[in-house]
Formats: C-alpha cells, structure tokens, sequence
C-alpha cells in the first residue's frame, strides 16, 4: 500500500458509511451523490488491500477488517480537524450562508464551491439538501438563502438568477450499437424503452425528456420508473436494453461498468440551472459572490 494516496475525503466517507451503514444515507449526510460515496469507498478498499464493508442487496455491514481500521480512520480526522482549529483566531469570523442542493449536481458543486471559497474567503457555506419545493420554501421563509433549482417552478416570492445551463445526455448500455456512435439522434432511442423519473419527483426534467421525443416525432416504449442512480445505471449495464438521461456534470462523476453516456441530437436536450432567493430579500456581498460563483461553475 501507498499510504500518500489515502486521502482524507475517503477516510471521512469511510466513518460516515461506517456510522449509517448505508450508502444512501450517508450520501445525504455527505451532500453528495451515492455513487460517488461508493466509488472512493471502493477506492479506498483497493488501497488498502482489503474490505472494510459486507455489502449484500439489503444490507451494509463492516468486516473485521472495518471494525479495527474505523477508531483509526477517527482519529486521523479528529486530528485533521484539531489541525483546523489551531488558525480559528487567524482567520476573519465571516457571514454563514444557507445554500439549498439537490443530487445530480455532479461536479458543477465542487467547482461552485471551489469559486465560492475564492470570492468570499471569509463566509462560511451550508449546504443543505432537500426536495425542490421544500428548498423553495424555506428560501421564502429565510431558513435558506438561496437554493440552486433546474427548470421553471411556479411560485411567488422568488427571484430566479440563470446560473448555468446543462447538457442532458443520455446513458446507454456498452453493448448496444447506439454506443458505438459520438451522438446519439433521439429518434434512435424510439424502439428501446426508457427509464424516466416519475413527474412528481423532477417535472423540469421530465417534462423536458417528453417535449424532445414528440420534437423527434415518437412515444416512448416505458419502462420501470427510474430510482436511484447506482440501482438504475445498474440494471442499464447488466440487464435487458433500455436508455435514460443524466445532467452531463452529473455523469461525470458516475463511471460504471456496461454503460456509456452520449450526447444527443436533434434535438439536444439543454436545462437551464437558476439561484433562487426571495424577493424581499437584500443581496448582501455573500449572495453576489454565490451568484458570481455558480455562473463560473
């Protein structure tokens, strides 16, 4: 083992999965997308040469192996974060901002938060994670002070900032002749069925996905409903032939084995992102800087 490519984002996504004992939750807690836990999990593993998790369909657990590396991996952190401390007095006590997140951001978070860092070095960021319309209220209610929304919602009391726009592509599996291709036309996915989010959970997106199949002229085949991301990319690359979509900045960061992402064309599916803040609302230094932030992202 190479101990110099243990990092200390692995180690604190080790102790998260280890608290929970699920993936799913602890992504939550982490505010980041399942698969990317489960990918430096693993990665971590590898380093290490051996398993820290039993994984079965329904369950986590940790191995031996887990159980005696966890106070470890502990306080490696608690000393990180002693580390930390130690310069509070040395730097400025700045504004806390609230930011609303939903999964799916990708990697267009970590560059928001990289930019962020950089125009306001002395505010702090929570991100908090919820459903659009919960995010959308609290920002009313001042409990957030802003939140990043894809599409148009309905509403009053609320500004809505365009930010950045996403390429929507669509996720394939390895083994279909549409891979083989650099785009993939959208009257081509009319005879294989399709996994879309159900309306009630996403209706940008959704709304989005039909608007281009009637533009490329066909209704879709349906197939199940799409679940999570690391359950449905699953059955896409190992099971009966089918397609979704996914936000380009999104699929970054969701490498997996038997599927492949393409553009698409005719059309080419594009979501506009916005910063949502309430309209009463002043925009103090902090909230130009997350809009400076979230457009450079």
């Amino acid at each position: 083992m190479n101990g110099d490519t243990v990092e200390l984002r692995q180690l604190r996504y080790f102790v998260t999965v280890a608290e929970e004992l699920h993936f799913g939750r602890a992504a939550e807690r982490l505010h980041i997308v399942q698969p990317a836990v489960s990918q430096q999990v693993r990665r971590l593993e590898r380093e290490l040469g051996v398993s820290l998790f039993g994984r079965t369909t329904r369950s986590v657990s940790l191995t031996e192996a887990g159980q005696r590396f966890l106070p470890h991996a502990r306080a490696v952190l608690a000393a990180a974060d002693r580390a930390a401390d130690s310069v509070t007095e040395f730097r400025a006590t700045g504004t806390l901002v609230r930011l609303g997140t939903s999964e799916g951001l990708g990697d267009r978070l970590d560059a928001l938060l990289g930019a962020f860092a950089r125009l306001a070095p002395s505010a702090s960021l929570e991100l908090v994670h919820a459903p659009t319309a919960q995010r959308l209220q609290r920002v009313r209610d001042g409990s957030l002070d802003a939140t990043i929304v894809r599409g148009s919602w309905p509403g009053s009391g609320l500004d809505f900032t365009p930010v950045w726009t996403d390429e929507v592509v669509v996720a394939l599996p390895a083994s279909h002749p549409l891979a083989a291709a650099d785009e993939v036309p959208f009257a081509a996915l009319a005879e294989l069925p399709v996994r879309l989010t159900a309306s009630s959970r996403n209706q940008p997106l959704h709304d989005l996905v039909v608007a281009c199949r009637r533009e490329a002229g066909f209704e879709p085949v349906l197939g199940k409903e799409f679940t999570t991301a690391q359950d449905t990319l699953g059955t896409l690359g190992f099971g009966r032939p089918h397609w979704t979509v996914f936000y380009r900045a999104h699929a970054n960061l969701l490498p997996m084995p038997g599927v492949v992402f393409r553009p698409l064309r005719d059309p080419a599916p594009r979501m506009p992102t916005y910063l949502a803040t309430a309209t009463d609302r002043r925009l103090t230094p902090e909230l130009v800087a997350l809009i400076e932030a979230a457009r450079s992202s």
